[in-house]
């Protein structure tokens, strides 16, 4: 299991810069919500981004497709970026698991964090990050 006290700058850039396409769960409409400022910023840095929002299924956030779950996705996920609680985190690993394809990465925005909810997805070998901002760390780490 990952110490998710800590991430090296490395582990965290060789993540970043491997992931293509991002299912981001508990997307937002709304320009203030922080899942809406994440989605802009990764679109800008060229990744392809899937949101999903059960709410919102059928309708666009900023021109993209929204879908009710990740199994309505039509493409291979490569990670998944959480916007839900903590608690929820238990089930984003057990839809993971059920993909055609394993992502490589379940990523949790900050303040989600479950070390007990991710251990399936480690033992798959998902690699999980927890408590991170990919639109924070993609600056910090020069990416």
């Amino acid at each position: 299991m990952a110490d998710h006290d800590h991430y090296s700058a490395d582990e965290l850039r060789a993540i970043l810069g491997e992931v293509k396409t991002i299912a981001l769960l508990g997307a937002s409409p709304k320009p203030d919500r922080p899942s809406f400022g994440v989605m802009r910023f990764l679109l800008s840095k060229g990744y392809k981004v899937y949101p999903v929002n059960p709410g919102q299924a059928g309708k666009e956030i900023l021109g993209q497709a929204v879908f009710a779950t990740m199994t309505d996705i039509p493409d291979e996920i490569d990670m998944i970026d959480v916007f839900r609680a903590p608690e929820y985190l238990g089930e984003v690993v057990s839809e993971a698991l059920a993909l055609p394809k394993l992502p490589k990465v379940i990523w949790g925005q900050l303040s989600v964090r479950d070390d007990e909810a991710v251990k399936p997805a480690e033992d798959a070998g998902i690699s999980v990050v927890m408590d991170r901002c990919p639109a924070i760390e993609i600056p910090r780490l020069g990416l």
